[in-house]
């Protein structure tokens, strides 16, 4: 397929590629829906893409994917910006229209071998677009394929995503959340915090900050753009503490189809340039029935929380420590073990007391979550209302309000493991034994 509206030279590559082996033109797209629509259809295998192509972004191109259609772009051979912008709105495959049918027939060729290669890299768009063939009788589900990303290069992102996720009846997900990012900027590592809750997040309240601009929500408008960098993503990212920037999340939940996936993959991997540790505050809902509700690939509500766990490194799960929280982790762990097989967990029992749960509540909690979930070492956070709920009333974070909190250590000690540093607290004096 083309795409390439109002290029003089559309006609004359056209005709050059009816006569080239190995590549057959079988739709010239007049507009963006035309073309989404006819890679929906599976009429073609890859699409020749224009920077020019009115409405063009990262959502289109990940949609593109999500069809099994490869994009080329097409470019004069000396106009570097629409390079840059087809690059920067994720088609990796360019070539000049200057070097002829038989250099694009290459590139075509190898762009479709490249998806077919990367197909189950995070994130799979299976996650972020709805499927409406699933809900189909007959309907197969396209397998998963959680070893691909291991393949990536090391050194493709310097920096660590770590999702903070919890099932619902918040269990504590944002206090860990930001517990964690304040103790690893306290460390001196660079750290970047981010709300994707596509619920409704609360870190801005929580940190004190105005909400009326979401950071994250613009940078994900200015990634699906090609418009984003490093240097914009610091501006969007206020620095709160020193060594701490914050990307502020929506207030409403109707806000939700701002959170793009597409967008924040590529806001992931900005901030992973501009920190060495990326602390994700995600909703609570993994559902991806939306093909019962829709006819085409629209975008899922929860794609944001999916790409997220997807694309994270660690996934530390929060779990409300009395009867009802631990029923709900359970279940819902079963659900994030299926979603994404290949994660690194981190289980975070948060506000343990005796009161719910009985005598030496940690005991009891560690066997219940080894017994029904197969879990050990987990992270275990004494209850501290008082203090949460002074850190909360200054805006301040539980550091800097109540240093001496005793939840406040566990927390520090995660924080120290997810960074990889040392931590001075865990050294403790050894008894001698009398002889």
């Amino acid at each position: 397929m083309t795409a390439l509206p109002g290029a003089a030279w559309e006609a004359g590559l056209v005709a050059q590629l009816d006569e080239a082996p190995g590549v057959t033109v079988v739709r010239r797209c007049v507009d963006l829906a035309d073309l989404l629509a006819t890679a929906a259809s599976g009429t073609g295998s890859a699409v020749l893409l224009s920077a020019d192509l009115r409405r063009l972004d990262r959502d289109a191109v990940a949609r593109l994917a999500a069809a099994g259609v490869a994009a080329v772009g097409v470019v004069p051979g000396n106009d570097r910006e629409a390079e840059r912008r087809l690059r920067a709105l994720g088609v990796h495959v360019v070539v000049a229209v200057e070097a002829g049918a038989e250099a694009v027939t290459a590139a075509v060729t190898r762009a479709v071998r490249q998806l077919a290669q990367t197909e189950g890299a995070a994130p799979r768009p299976a996650l972020a677009y709805a499927e409406p063939l699933r809900s189909l009788p007959g309907g197969e589900e396209q397998p998963a394929e959680p070893e691909a990303e291991a393949e990536a290069a090391p050194d493709a992102a310097p920096g660590r995503l770590v999702a903070v996720w919890g099932p619902a009846g918040a269990p504590g997900r944002t206090s860990v959340a930001v517990t964690v990012a304040s103790e690893a900027a306290r460390l001196g590592v660079p750290t970047v915090l981010a709300d994707a809750d596509v619920y409704g997040g609360v870190v801005a309240q929580c940190l004190g900050l105005l909400d009326e601009s979401p950071g994250l929500a613009a940078a994900a408008r200015m990634a699906g753009t090609g418009a984003l960098d490093a240097p914009a993503l610091a501006r969007l990212a206020p620095v709160v503490d020193p060594r701490l920037r914050v990307l502020t999340g929506i207030p409403r939940a109707h806000r939700w189809p701002e959170l793009r996936p597409a967008g924040l993959e590529q806001v992931y991997a900005l901030a992973r340039q501009l920190a060495r540790l990326v602390v994700v505050d995600c909703g609570f809902c993994l559902e991806q029935d939306e093909e019962l509700s829709f006819d085409t690939a629209a975008p899922r509500r929860n794609g944001a929380t999916l790409t997220t766990l997807e694309l994270a490194d660690v996934v530390v799960a929060v779990c409300s420590a009395d009867a009802v929280g631990v029923q709900r982790f359970v279940r819902a762990l079963a659900d994030l073990r299926e979603l994404v097989p290949g994660a690194v967990l981190r289980v975070v029992v948060n506000r343990v007391r005796r009161a719910p749960v009985g005598p030496d509540p940690e005991r009891q909690l560690a066997d219940a979550l080894e017994r029904y979930a197969g879990l050990r070492d987990c992270v275990f956070v004494p209850e501290d209302r008082a203090a949460f709920d002074s850190a909360l009333l200054t805006g301040r974070t539980l550091a800097d309000q109540a240093p001496g909190s005793a939840a406040r250590g566990p927390l520090k000690r995660l924080a120290s493991e997810l960074v990889g540093a040392a931590e001075p607290e865990r050294r403790r004096l050894r008894r001698r034994r009398p002889a």
